[in-house]
């Protein structure tokens, strides 16, 4: 079962071919960040432009690479949503118009199932079932995961998700785009305990997030202080540290309160040197493994949505997708069929 895989949900755009036998065969990534980083953020409309400018030439790098025919795939998955509207559109159409030229079942990938699937990618894949920490973009949620399209969420963001915190929050400091990562650099200059914020709804049972509190908290703090860069390096060291630990916190009481053998931990912010630090401590004090996938698949990537589009069209007996070309911003990941059932 060999796949072509398409993602263009915001601002990197994806190719992919992943084969089920012979697992990741070439994959290929073009950042936007560049183009973005003059207006401080991702721009709708130049995204979606550059998507179109970039998507064939790098289809043909990756067939070629990957020493893959048309006759030789069994079908075209693309990034369906949740994202950028528009940018869905561009790998929704071109994704589609393939599938439909060469004959090939077109399969719809939901971009979270993608993230959640990628630690999937390494050689020593978690089996089923797992605990999944999803920290994507938008998305910070704690997912039961049974098999593939078997989820039950545990809790998620009631505001700002983790990834979009630390980006505001970079913001603040005056950091460049993209600041999750710059902020990241900055704490590892900051002094542990200097300052100490919240830990967002660690006070109270349930498992779901809230970090827009934490934005206020460092900017209070940005606010009493001259600004210097040790001041800053200390706000944004006590601003990682308590998100940080508010995630480790609340997959510790999800593993604890399900009993699974398995943290999964994918998506941007999983790329978070202290996280997965921390993460590692939480899951070795109960007894459970902790999976990543490797730092290249923590962000936006058509590897994950190859391997995803290729276990959704191996349950389905290659019946995946009519001829309408459909995206959405919104989709939650509950609305998922198992794989081997039909969305109908």
């Amino acid at each position: 079962m060999r796949v072509l895989a398409i993602e263009t949900s915001c601002d990197e755009t994806g190719v992919a071919i992943h084969d089920l036998g012979r697992g990741l065969l070439a994959h290929a990534v073009f950042s936007q960040v560049e183009l973005h980083a003059v207006y401080g953020g991702v721009v709708p409309e130049l995204a979606s432009r550059d998507h179109i400018r970039r998507l064939l030439p790098l289809l043909r790098q990756v067939m070629t690479e990957a020493d893959t025919r048309p006759a030789d795939l069994d079908g075209v998955a693309y990034t369906a949503g949740p994202g950028l509207l528009g940018a869905l559109l561009v790998g929704a159409a071109v994704a589609r118009s393939l599938a439909w030229g060469w004959g090939l079942p077109a399969i719809p990938v939901h971009h979270m199932e993608g993230h959640l699937l990628a630690p999937l990618l390494e050689p020593d894949p978690p089996p089923f079932p797992f605990l999944a920490l999803l920290v994507s973009g938008g998305h910070t949620m704690l997912v039961d995961v049974q098999g593939i399209g078997r989820y039950t969420i545990l809790g998620e963001s009631v505001d700002d998700a983790a990834g979009e915190a630390f980006d505001k929050t970079a913001k603040l400091l005056g950091l460049p785009y993209p600041g999750g990562p710059e902020l990241a650099r900055l704490a590892e200059r900051g002094v542990p305990g200097r300052l100490r914020f919240p830990r967002p709804m660690t006070d109270r049972p349930g498992l779901d997030f809230s970090f827009s509190g934490l934005k206020t908290a460092a900017l209070t703090a940005l606010r009493a202080v001259e600004g210097s860069d040790q001041e800053r390096a200390d706000i944004a060291r006590a601003f990682e540290e308590a998100v940080v630990e508010t995630l480790a916190i609340k997959s510790r009481r999800a593993l604890e309160q399900t009993g699974l053998p398995r943290l999964v931990v994918a998506g941007g912010v999983g790329a978070n040197r202290r996280l997965r630090e921390r993460l590692a401590e939480t899951a070795a004090g109960l007894g459970a493994s902790v999976h990543y996938p490797r730092i290249e698949f923590c962000t936006d990537n058509g590897a994950m949505i190859a391997l995803a589009g290729a276990l959704r069209l191996a349950g389905s007996g290659g019946d995946v997708a009519d001829l309408a070309i459909r995206a959405r911003a919104r989709w939650p990941i509950t609305e998922l069929v198992p794989a081997g059932r039909s969305a109908g």
